[in-house]
């Protein structure tokens, strides 16, 4: 195993985008294997492909690199422990698919520190001494890449808690990993999409790289299984959603002009609201001399819908 670093001294944010986009890092690793909210291996493979957009950055984002340096101030403080920078990309020539950017090495420890901020809300996520799986996926990324046997997890709980957690090195863990790594990256060299799934981060990358339709045909002649089984999903939605209303109706009824019904497990309320929204109909009527398409939004998108060719 030979450890290779690059060092990111006065390196701009653009070259280091660049070079993130050329292989996979330890916050792709869990989108990969199916763990993170947020991404997809789809969405991954999208992103490295140059098929996609570099995120934007957002305040989430800002806050937990300002905070990165407090939060490992605390874990020092709490552990006694001495914590560096890294400023290097580091490359393992076993995994040349893949490179980990560390928050800091623990000094006089093999061992590395991961730093996180998460909002207050996300507190019931640590509970019993668990936290989310996407961050011991990226630990796993991170032990494989540099060959350390232990990284440390720092948590702020914004107003709420500050956590440590540690994350042995698992060597079956991190074999399974860097094979979903290398199928991922080896999609990513040859222009062949890795499995498409259902999520959400899959169905806006699908959108962002497909905006918009030609008047072109292809087969989908291989596809009449998946399609009849899109109809049968929607055809048993059809059917839950009806007996989810006659279920909220029984209900309903039930509760007449109460707001409120209590049974041995449950409350169940139904409770008057108002809403209100501008009627652009009605203002035009009354103001035909007011122009409202400089105030109107218009979107474009692609309708997806299937029917049955005739006769068959």
């Amino acid at each position: 195993m030979s450890i290779t670093k690059v060092s990111t001294v006065g390196m701009s944010r653009e070259d280091w985008l660049k070079i993130r986009k050329g292989s996979i890092g330890g916050s792709d690793a869990a989108a990969i294997v199916g763990l993170n909210d947020y991404s997809s291996a789809y969405a991954v493979w999208a992103e490295k492909s140059g098929l996609l957009p570099e995120k934007e950055d957002n305040e989430s984002m800002r806050q937990g690199r300002d905070l990165e340096e407090y939060v490992a101030q605390r874990f020092a403080e709490k552990t006694g422990k001495k914590v560096r920078r890294c400023n290097a990309i580091i490359y393992n020539d076993l995994y040349p698919f893949a490179h980990a950017n560390i928050d800091r090495d623990i000094v006089g420890e093999d061992a590395g520190l991961e730093c996180k901020t998460a909002s207050a809300l996300s507190l019931s996520r640590f509970k019993g001494g668990e936290y989310p799986s996407n961050y011991y996926v990226q630990c796993q990324h991170y032990l494989a890449i540099t060959g350390k046997q232990k990284w440390y997890l720092a948590v702020l709980v914004l107003g709420k808690d500050f956590l440590v957690f540690e994350i042995e090195r698992d060597e079956a863990e991190i074999a399974a990993l860097m094979e979903a790594e290398r199928r991922l990256w080896e999609c990513v060299k040859s222009g062949e999409n890795p499995s498409v799934d259902g999520s959400k981060a899959t169905t806006d990358a699908i959108k962002a790289i497909y905006p918009e339709s030609s008047f072109g045909t292809t087969e989908l002649f291989e596809r009449d299984f998946i399609i009849d089984e899109l109809m049968l999903i929607k055809n048993q939605i059809k059917d839950l959603e009806k007996m989810q209303a006659e279920r909220e109706n029984i209900l309903k009824a039930d509760l007449g002009a109460c707001e409120l019904g209590l049974s041995d497990r449950f409350k169940v309320t139904w409770k008057q609201q108002v809403r209100s929204s501008f009627d652009a109909k009605r203002f035009a009527e009354a103001n035909p001399d007011i122009d409202l398409s400089p105030y109107y939004n218009v979107s474009t998108f692609r309708k997806f819908e299937i029917r049955k060719k005739k006769g068959a």
